[in-house]
């Protein structure tokens, strides 16, 4: 079973409810070009595996790719070094709340 089916499993298996089709949020649009356009590739010097098996998941539907704008990105809280303002905010979005804060 691929990582894909694996992830797929795990969404199942804590009651996401079917998954028929995964949606990649991504904030960099030549990427989501790339991933999404057979021939764009060609202009490219170095294209990975992974962007493969990425656009054959497009083509079969098991993904779909949207656009965020970076300030908007939830995942950077995961990825990047932030000022409090921002990982507050980010937070908020996720829906988490502090261990210590006042019930």
């Amino acid at each position: 079973m691929s990582l894909f089916g694996l992830n797929k499993q795990l969404l199942k298996e804590l009651q996401f409810g079917e998954v028929t089709q995964m949606t990649f949020i991504c904030d960099n649009q030549a990427a989501l070009h790339i991933s999404s356009n057979p021939f764009f590739h060609e202009r490219t010097k170095h294209i990975e595996i992974d962007c493969h098996f990425i656009r054959e998941k497009i083509i079969s539907g098991d993904i779909k790719t949207e656009f965020v704008n970076s300030n908007d990105q939830l995942a950077n809280i995961f990825t990047k070094p932030l000022q409090e303002p921002r990982i507050y905010y980010i937070c908020n979005m996720l829906g988490t709340y502090g261990l210590y804060a006042p019930a």
